[in-house]
């Protein structure tokens, strides 16, 4: 009797695994983007957002809730039911800040589900337009005479802070750090002339660039980008350090059923496969990813190893 009723349940648990994703989602689905409105997380969220309430019938929003140098959002996703209706949606930073932070609330790796990478993103190195730095040189020279000038970042920990502590020890220079709570706040000022630099993302400063509100001193990539390709590499100007790269994607609450991960990496995947979406991307500055959970699971754990080396050579910390 025992082993009939084992059986039936798990015919039941098989039965439903497959309707439970075909029947999903029936209600609205949030992607909690861990920074302020403005900056490239929430700029690759609500590319997602839209296209996903077009295919899939129920609305998508993006909800920004920023904080912690992202820790905020991830771990009120990572304690959400996991059903597939609360998402994160970040970047690197996802897998910075186990390096950086002595008590992060969730385990990275292992409370958030990794479902599919949607960008890689190179990190360009940004002034004013009206800054007197014109070149990276400009910067160094500025640096070493007048020791501390100031750079902003995203936020604590982020890639874009720690992109300015690999350039601080690959040059010499004296930089003090000021975080923000994302990169609209932090390009502001940086247009606005009150804080000279910042590095970040290239996604979030393309309209900066293009509007001739920023300056772009150099970019992260190994190449020119194709949409900046007046602007040099580090690489270039013999920087091999600062070959240094974003990315974003969506993880799910663990626990999530597997036919719903699936079925939310298939719709990333086709989201940016998708003719209009990649101009949007390469437009940025970005290069469309697409890859299969798995396939995410192990680059962010590669990325993990990446950042807490850089994080140990630059000497970076926040606590």
């Amino acid at each position: 009797m025992v082993k009939k009723l084992l059986a039936a349940l798990g015919l039941v648990a098989l039965v439903a695994g497959p309707a439970q994703a075909q029947d999903y989602p029936t209600k609205t689905i949030k992607l909690i983007a861990p920074f302020a409105p403005g900056g490239s997380v929430d700029i690759v969220g609500r590319i997602l957002a839209q296209k996903m309430t077009e295919s899939l019938g129920q609305t998508v929003v993006v909800e920004n809730k920023p904080g912690a140098s992202g820790m905020i959002g991830a771990d009120m996703v990572a304690k959400s039911a996991p059903d597939g209706y609360t998402l994160l949606v970040n970047s690197s930073i996802h897998v910075i800040v186990p390096s950086l932070f002595s008590k992060v609330p969730y385990n990275a790796l292992e409370d958030l589900i990794a479902v599919g990478q949607a960008t890689e993103v190179p990190m360009v190195m940004l002034t004013g337009a009206n800054s007197r730095a014109k070149t990276v040189q400009d910067v160094i020279a500025w640096a070493k005479a007048e020791p501390g000038v100031a750079y902003a970042s995203a936020g604590s920990g982020s890639s874009a802070h720690l992109a300015g502590e690999v350039f601080r020890k690959a040059t010499g220079v004296t930089l003090t750090h000021i975080p923000y709570k994302g990169s609209g706040a932090a390009m502001a000022d940086v247009i606005g002339g009150q804080v000279p630099l910042m590095f970040d993302a290239l996604t979030a400063a393309m309209g900066h660039i293009q509007g001739n509100k920023m300056r772009a001193l150099a970019v992260s990539s190994q190449q020119r980008s194709p949409i900046l390709p007046d602007v040099p590499t580090f690489q270039e100007l013999n920087m091999p350090q600062m070959n240094l790269s974003t990315w974003h994607g969506v993880w799910a609450p663990k626990g999530t059923p597997p036919a719903i991960v699936k079925k939310l990496n298939a719709e990333i995947a086709r989201i940016v496969a998708l003719p209009d979406v990649r101009e949007k991307i390469k437009g940025l500055g970005g290069i469309p990813v697409g890859n299969t959970p798995e396939q995410f699971d192990a680059y962010q754990r590669a990325e993990l190893a990446k950042w807490s080396r850089i994080v140990k050579e630059s000497g970076a910390k926040v606590d």
